[in-house]
């Protein structure tokens, strides 16, 4: 697993409309929150990304890039951002490319697992807070960490 202090894997992702994003283009901006989650619709990644929508404002006021990453597809992200008015990118890995590259460990050796990671503009990991039962303390861990690279 990918921890603190280590280079963040590049990426090049795809958005739910169709682009694709590399992670230098969004350190460009500021930090990113990328979070990874099990699965769209299920309740603890509704409650999970529902935080990150609450407190979205906070974190755009910080200069961060927050992105939802699950396995799947585009059209279940744009149902689900929809159906939760998420103002942030949902991105599918549906390989799980993204996740082997960070490490994400899987819950029970089956369940994909819910680890949220802060990288700084340089592309470093400040946090990496992994809770499959704690969807909520994602986010109050991401905002603390935040507050110490501003």
């Amino acid at each position: 697993m990918i921890g603190v202090g280590d280079r963040a894997p590049d990426f090049e992702i795809p958005f739910a409309d169709g682009s694709r994003v590399r992670l230098a283009e969004l350190l460009a901006r500021g930090p990113v929150v990328a979070f990874f989650y099990p699965k769209d619709q299920t309740p603890g990644c509704t409650a999970e990304a529902c935080s990150f929508r609450d407190a979205y404002t906070t974190f755009s006021e910080g200069g961060a890039q927050v992105v939802g990453i699950s396995s799947d597809s585009a059209d279940s992200h744009a149902a689900f951002a929809r159906a939760h008015r998420l103002p942030f990118p949902l991105v599918s890995d549906a390989g799980g490319t993204l996740r082997k590259a960070y490490g994400v460990p899987k819950t029970l050796g089956i369940l994909p697992g819910r680890v949220t990671y802060v990288i700084d503009r340089a592309g470093i990991v400040r946090s990496v807070f992994n809770s499959m039962f704690e969807p909520q303390k994602h986010v109050a861990d991401a905002l603390e960490v935040l507050k110490t690279l501003t």
